[in-house]
């Protein structure tokens, strides 16, 4: 039997607390994890449907994770995110220091399930901010693309 690599242990859990969503109907099926020096510090998932536009899976990662170290910089971080970061959440992730990003499906895959996705890829947010964030995409592709397969079958589901 071969051991996880880290890179699944962390995205296994976004992924687990994305599934959440499939049941709470709290947000889309979009979950995150931050790690800093293999401690995990948050793991959370989109709540946008509950009370608020920002409350995307990375945004609440790293509000839970700053209160948990008592500071805005999480500096050396890796943030794993079962979908590709929107722009607004690139930009925490950038302000907040994180250091890589993990993702596991694109923005147009959440677009293909009726989300309003803001087209503008990590890369090139990265690109044209001149910033340093390392980018790993496509971890578990299979497993995050199912969340949409099972929130594309919802009949009670709402995108914004």
């Amino acid at each position: 039997m071969s051991k996880e690599k880290p890179l699944d242990r962390y995205m296994r859990l976004a992924i687990k607390e994305a599934g959440k969503n499939l049941r709470s109907m709290h947000g889309g099926p979009f979950g995150s994890c931050i790690v800093k020096n293999g401690k995990i510090l948050a793991v959370c998932r989109n709540t946008v449907l509950k009370y608020d536009a920002t409350c995307h899976a990375e945004i609440n990662a790293i509000r839970h994770a700053s209160r948990k170290i008592r500071s805005f910089d999480l500096s050396g971080a890796v943030l794993y995110s079962t979908t590709e970061p929107c722009p607004m959440c690139f930009s925490a992730i950038h302000w907040a220091g994180i250091k890589t990003v993990v993702y596991g499906t694109t923005i147009h895959d959440a677009a293909r399930s009726g989300f309003r996705e803001l087209m503008i890829r990590n890369t090139t947010l990265r690109s044209l901010g001149k910033c340093s964030i390392t980018i790993h995409a496509g971890c578990m592709a299979k497993e995050c693309k199912n969340l949409f397969k099972t929130w594309d079958a919802l009949a009670n589901k709402r995108v914004y």
